[in-house]
């Protein structure tokens, strides 16, 4: 029987809270209450004047036909990237979960990229596919195929939806070969004996056992295709061309850093920011259900 720790008191039980709850106030209910603030001024560029507007930044967001169009691109960028990215985790960590020679070897080269920068992750993809200096692009245009996808929005899309996902794609893998270690070889080979091939073995016994995992990856990529991929767009096509690969969370850099509209900047980070929440909330209350532990 494992023994419960009981503390006599509440003061060292916040003691060793205090440094959490420190940061989590400091690095995020400060500046989203800030965010929150100052999406009701209107200030000028050097931050001298401030007046109040209420909602009005809002109104004005929501009936800008750029910020839609960013919401859209979101929408279609966040998806591909989660649904790319999680698919090919899952395809790798079954194979490298197999009994293969050098599967160790196999499961680090695999887990690398995790470590690389998105900023960096994104000059890898800008060194392969630039159609003038890329090895693929200059492959692609010799073979005949119109690439440049610094005047083609569809092929700018694909790329920075490529580049984002083969960045995730480390990360899912390790949780995903983690769940599927965990799953007992027994039942596997129980189902083997009962006649089933490794196709209907997969579907029926081991997908199901990972949907803890999936539905975790699920969250943490959606989350991670929102907010944590602005240095990929950023560095491979700057949010072109024409705003081809503008999403929600470049276009508040564009407004605020660029353009200096911190009002405007400010109410769409708190826009995202309520997406993202009820998103997630949505994935919790309908999707969770799903999910066997």
């Amino acid at each position: 029987m494992r023994k419960k720790v009981i503390f006599k008191g509440i003061a060292l039980p916040w003691l060793l809270l205090l440094p959490q709850l420190v940061i989590t106030g400091v690095f995020f209910f400060w500046p989203a209450g800030q965010a929150i603030y100052g999406s009701f001024l209107r200030e000028d560029a050097f931050g001298l004047n401030r007046d109040f507007v209420g909602f009005e930044n809002f109104a004005d967001i929501l009936a800008d036909p750029n910020y839609l169009n960013a919401a859209w691109n979101t929408v279609l960028f966040s998806s591909s990237v989660a649904f790319s990215a999680l698919a090919v985790a899952l395809f790798l960590a079954v194979q490298a979960d197999k009994a293969l020679r050098g599967a160790d070897v196999y499961k680090t080269l695999l887990i690398w990229p995790y470590a690389v920068a998105p900023a960096v992750a994104a000059v890898l993809w800008l060194f392969m596919f630039h159609p003038q200096i890329g090895v693929f692009g200059r492959a692609l245009n010799g073979a005949g195929v119109a690439w440049d996808y610094k005047l083609n929005g569809g092929q700018a899309m694909l790329l920075v939806i490529v580049a984002a996902a083969w960045k995730q794609v480390s990360y899912n893998f390790i949780f995903f070969l983690a769940g599927l270690q965990s799953i007992p070889r027994s039942v596997l080979e129980a189902a083997a004996i009962d006649g089933a091939r490794p196709v209907r073995r997969f579907w029926t016994v081991i997908f199901p056992l990972l949907a803890p995992t999936s539905f975790f990856l699920l969250v943490v990529n959606l989350v991670y295709a929102f907010f944590d991929t602005f240095g990929i767009i950023h560095a491979l096509t700057k949010g072109g061309p024409g705003q081809s690969t503008t999403t929600l969370i470049y276009k508040v850099y564009v407004d605020g850093v660029e353009n200096l509209n911190f009002g405007a900047s400010a109410a769409q980070s708190v826009v995202l920011m309520a997406i993202v929440i009820a998103l997630t909330a949505i994935q919790f209350r309908f999707i969770e259900r799903k999910v066997h532990y």
